[in-house]
């Protein structure tokens, strides 16, 4: 699936949703079904600056593509951190860097959220993509 067509196929999970309180509950099942982050990995290396919460973010360069494991200690950010995974785990360096993330927008989050989840959706999207531009660096020394 494209980063697009991901992307499309949450704005439809979501807009069966008519109430705000139905969308909660649904981010925080999202949120149970994220993968564990290793333990290993929930240190201070990886907590993501700018959250209220504690979210911790790893992310591995297998095969060309980046993969991410993600935890928190809020349920509602475990939700918004597993959306963020799904979108952006399994692509290229340079396609994370480069992606829009209309989703975000698409389905209400960015009206919803309090300002300081606001302000953690910003780092931990934010964090991703220097992840991205770390690895695509890696990648290409020359460039």
């Amino acid at each position: 699936m494209t980063l697009k067509e991901i992307q499309e196929e949450i704005i439809e999970e979501f807009a069966v949703f008519d109430e705000w309180m139905d969308k909660y509950e649904f981010l925080i099942e999202l949120g149970q079904s994220l993968p564990a982050i290793d333990v290993k990995f929930k240190n201070n290396e990886y907590l993501i600056n700018g959250c209220q919460s504690k979210v911790w973010l790893n992310a591995e360069l297998i095969d060309g593509k980046i993969q991410f494991t993600a935890d928190s200690d809020a349920i509602i950010t475990k939700g918004i951190v597993a959306l963020l995974v799904r979108v952006l785990s399994n692509r290229t360096p340079e396609e994370i860097m480069n992606s829009e993330l209309f989703f975000i927008e698409n389905i209400g989050l960015t009206d919803n959220l309090s300002p300081t989840r606001s302000n953690g959706l910003v780092s931990m999207v934010k964090q991703m993509k220097l992840y991205g531009m770390a690895f695509n660096a890696k990648m290409n020394p020359s460039s």
